[in-house]
């Protein structure tokens, strides 16, 4: 049984002997070395995050968003190939725009889910495509409240209170699970995010990132949007209080 791809990732539409398919491994990697990506779903709402990382100074502050809307009730955060995210951002348009008109009522968040996940992984079946190098989170209100989903690059889409996806992805999925998010509100959500994130990041590596967070709840009448500039100066203000406040027990511990 091999352990590499030598012959086995030439295709997509090819399994190496020991089941495996090299080329959606290869995408699930490029999700892994982006900049970090988070969901909580909370009382009344869900909550964004992302760590967009700056690889130069001169980068315009607020551009090329890595969080979008795909409908007036659904957002999508993503970790991966920023070029394939507005690839997938459009189709999510495109299908909960379809199911309006013919149903004349918003798209559950379950159904666009499932549209998306089979979109992608239709994807990993052909060899004249490669598979997405994206995971994209989702977060809606329907009928049911607040929803989350994470699209994989295989295809597959689970429903989350809470999930990551990036570079980060395990140190966030370990804060993460410390919350009680059946209790936190949506603006405690929002600086638990944020605070994450700053967690999550690695100075070594990468210094300079963005971070960017959004919201859906009744404080934006249902609707996904960026949280306002206060509340994003407040959240970051929070997160980091919160990472001097651990280094300082550190450097106590350490004496």
């Amino acid at each position: 049984m091999t352990s590499i791809g030598t012959g086995y990732d030439l295709s997509v539409s090819t399994y190496s002997p020991d089941g495996r398919v090299f080329q959606v491994e290869y995408a699930q990697k490029a999700v892994d070395n982006s900049g970090t990506a988070i969901g909580l779903r909370v009382k009344g709402g869900v909550v964004l995050a992302v760590e967009k990382i700056k690889h130069s100074r001169l980068l315009v502050p607020n551009s090329n968003k890595r969080i979008m809307t795909a409908g007036k009730h659904i957002g999508v955060a993503s970790a991966g190939w920023m070029s394939d995210t507005r690839h997938l951002v459009k189709r999510t348009r495109d299908e909960a725009h379809n199911y309006h008109d013919i149903y004349k009522t918003n798209a559950p968040a379950k159904i666009i889910a499932e549209r998306m996940g089979m979109y992608v992984q239709a994807y990993t079946l052909y060899s004249a495509v490669r598979p997405f190098g994206v995971s994209t989170i989702l977060a809606c209100i329907d009928e049911d409240g607040p929803q989350l989903y994470m699209i994989e690059p295989s295809g597959q889409y689970v429903g989350y209170r809470g999930c990551a996806a990036g570079k980060g992805k395990q140190a966030a999925k370990t804060e993460i699970e410390k919350l009680n998010l059946e209790e936190l509100t949506v603006r405690e959500a929002v600086k638990e995010a944020a605070r994450i994130i700053y967690a999550a990041h690695d100075d070594a590596k990468d210094k300079l990132f963005e971070l960017e967070l959004s919201w859906i709840c009744e404080e934006s009448n249902n609707l996904h949007t960026h949280v306002p500039q206060a509340v994003l100066e407040e959240a970051i203000e929070y997160a980091e209080k919160a990472l001097n406040d651990d280094d300082d027990e550190m450097e106590d511990d350490e004496e």
